[in-house]
């Protein structure tokens, strides 16, 4: 009977393989020769960004390929960004569904992979207002501060233990990044929560991630539910799901038994309008949004900080002038002898800012923007994209192509200086938050945490590799799924400032 099933799963997708293959009208993207059945999935690595980097390399800007029977298009240049992002973004905002995701978001309730229509407005409208205003980022601002001088007293304790004592920046910054983005969208103080161990919520982050970012057959065969099944990828996403579904379960408990200290994070605000009448026909939030929305924050807005903290910190030690430099102009706008830094001093410490956006081109948090499913039939530099047609951009190709940059390899802030290019959508050389009706929401705060974050650790501590270490001994592999996280561990040592 497998036997059976086995060939009549082989048939379906044959059919289906073959009907992608007939001539479609007008011009589509190039593209490298795919396999039956499988179309160009053989093509692709463990690193995704970097495998469509290749292709594009070879192909061009625009390419077109097939995962399965599912065609997906590549843009790896600005100005093909910019057609899809700005020109149709409105025929390009929808998302595709694959099975993960679907089960991570609870149906597609949250706000970053939920199709687009009206779900997905409101439940926009609702965490812009409630988390991501500008009134919401200043009443946040003592969470931050408070997350920050807690930082800076760990980090003297292990400086004052030894003066060669090694800190792994990856586990400081996550637990700097996860306290901070807890507090402000759960209301929960992990510091004060006896079910919170650190090191297994950074496991369950990079976990969910990973199963994230992992290509299913599900998503791109008709009946490869079995051969996942079969594989055993259905249990271990389910595993991990499991996992990430009992911890907001901990967090949603916690918070209705002992409630925030106020009443202003997401948590608490949509449990409110869960537990409100509302009118029938308008829109309704239930618990899968609320979990859908603990799902985006959690995932997105831990790592995706500590990431970029961890690559500013990896692009700084390698480049000693530069590290050098900003540590000048940190001290001097800031003055010596400080106790506390506050968020108001962000603004004056411009090289900061060219560090970060250098940091951005180099390492985006997120190379390949959540993929777009086109919801009309398009042009994309003069090729026919049809409809229900699956789109990624390459925002590490773009970061690096010499068109736009040049020695684009190099870490040079100072490109940025007179320099009109910014991080906010409207530039599309540099696009870490994305652009368009699908913009990240928490760019604000993502980039307010890593400010802060990277003053506090510039200011009070200079940092020295290990014994025997040099800049050139510093590892740059890549690794992860969506997010471009660092393979190897940055260690450092940090020695407390004297004036």
């Amino acid at each position: 009977m497998s036997v059976f099933l086995c060939f009549l799963l082989l048939f379906l997708l044959s059919l289906v393989f073959f009907k992608r293959l007939l001539p479609s009208k007008g011009k589509l993207p190039p593209g490298p020769t795919g396999l039956p059945i499988i179309g160009n999935l053989h093509q692709l690595g463990k690193v995704l960004h970097q495998s469509f980097h290749k292709i594009s390399q070879e192909y061009g800007p625009v390419v077109l390929l097939h995962f399965g029977v599912v065609p997906v298009i590549v843009v790896s240049s600005k100005e093909g960004a910019e057609e899809v992002l700005k020109t149709h973004d409105l025929e390009t905002c929808s998302r595709p569904k694959t099975a993960a995701v679907g089960l991570f978001t609870y149906n597609f309730k949250d706000i970053g992979f939920a199709p687009f229509g009206e779900d997905w407005r409101e439940m926009r409208k609702i965490t812009m207002l409630e988390l991501f205003s500008l009134k919401k980022l200043k009443s946040f601002r003592y969470i931050r501060e408070e997350e920050s001088e807690l930082l800076v007293k760990k980090l003297s304790k292990s400086a004052d233990e030894s003066e060669t004592s090694l800190v792994n920046l990856r586990k400081v910054f996550f637990s700097f990044t996860a306290s901070i983005i807890c507090r402000l969208a759960f209301g929960q103080n992990f510091h004060q929560r006896d079910f919170v161990d650190m090191e297994r919520v950074e496991e369950l982050v990079v976990e969910s991630e990973t199963t994230l970012g992992t290509l299913a057959f599900a998503d791109f065969f008709p009946g490869g539910w079995l051969i996942d099944r079969i594989s055993g990828h259905h249990s271990t996403v389910h595993k991990a799901f499991s996992k990430l579904a009992n911890f907001f379960k901990h967090v949603i408990d916690d918070h209705l038994k002992t409630g925030p200290q106020d009443h202003s994070d997401i948590v608490s605000v949509m449990l409110d309008m869960i537990n409100k009448p509302t009118k029938v026909d308008s829109f309704k939030v239930t618990d899968d949004h609320l979990k859908g929305v603990m799902s985006d924050m959690f995932l997105a807005g831990v790592d995706g900080g500590a990431i970029t903290l961890l690559w500013t910190m990896t692009e700084l030690s390698r480049h000693p002038r530069v590290m050098k430099k900003l540590q000048e102009e940190i001290r001097a706008t800031l003055g010596p002898n400080k106790e506390r830094i506050t968020e108001e001093v962000l603004e004056k410490v411009e090289y900061l800012k060219l560090v970060i956006m250098e940091t951005f081109r180099l390492h985006p948090p997120a190379p390949l923007l959540l993929p777009r499913l086109t919801m009309a039939d398009i042009k994309i530099q003069g090729y026919n994209i049809p409809k229900n047609t699956m789109i990624h951009i390459n925002t590490y190709t773009i970061g690096r192509d010499p068109k736009y940059w040049k020695n684009p390899s190099e870490f040079i802030p100072e490109r940025f200086l007179d320099n009109l290019i910014e991080y906010n959508g409207q530039h599309f050389e540099l696009l870490p938050f994305g652009s368009g009706r699908r913009i990240c929401p928490g760019m604000t705060t993502g980039i307010t945490i890593v400010e802060l974050g990277l003053l506090n650790l510039l200011y009070f501590f200079d940092w020295s590799l290990p014994n025997g270490m040099t800049t050139a001994d510093i590892d740059m592999e890549e690794d992860g799924g969506f997010a471009m996280a660092k393979k190897v561990p940055l260690v450092l040592i940090p020695t407390s400032h004297r004036w």
